[in-house]
Order: structure tokens, then sequence, then C-alpha cells
């Protein structure tokens, strides 16, 4: 389960945050999650709640903000929504396709005190 690491860098990224910005608690984490990036949200929720426990961002609520999969085809020169990697064009049916938007794993905001 990657979302145990992942979660562990965001906790990584909050502390470093909370020394730089002089924070001592979290109390919600927007992060954006690619439809496109192989990150289970529900998975993330449950890994954040334990690696946070005990930490500044204990008990903090974990928002997911979901970022739809999209990809510049090379066939036909659009800009189309793409649900999975691997899928063809819905406009064409090629398979050239490189990937714009959804495959991002990011914090978006901090609730702080």
């Amino acid at each position: 389960m990657h979302e145990m690491a992942l979660c562990e860098s965001l906790i990584e990224i909050i502390e470093r945050e909370a020394k730089a910005q002089t924070f001592s608690r979290v109390r919600a984490v927007w992060v954006e999650i690619g439809a496109l990036s192989h990150v289970e949200p529900e998975a993330m929720r449950f890994c954040f709640a334990a690696v946070s426990h005990g930490g500044i961002a204990a008990d903090a609520r974990f928002e997911v903000i979901g970022v739809p999969g999209e990809a510049w085809c090379m066939d036909c020169g659009k800009t189309v929504p793409l649900a999975q990697r691997g899928d063809p064009c819905p406009e064409c049916g090629g398979y050239q396709l490189q990937i714009t938007a959804g495959d991002c794993l990011r914090i978006k905001e901090l609730e702080v005190d």
C-alpha cells in the first residue's frame, strides 16, 4: 500500500511548513488527487489518520479534491477527458495521448492554528 508512504511524506511537508510558518496545529487538510494518479482516496484517508496520530495533524479533517483525467491526443489534436490510463481517445479512438491533468497528488490547502 503506497498510500502509507505518501501520507508519511504529506506529514513531513506539513511539519516542515509548521516550522517555517509557525503554526502549531492543523485542523484540516485539502489534498488534490488526480483520477490518473493511481492513488486510492479512501486508502489515503485511512493512512492519513494513522500517520497523523499524536502529531501536529492529529484529528485533522482530511478532504479530497478529485481532479479529473485529461489528455491531449496527438492523432486528432484535441484535449479530451480521460477516465483511466490506457483508454483510447474518446474523439478519434487513437492511443497516442499525452496526459495534461489528473496525475497529481498535492496539498492544496491547510487550515491551521
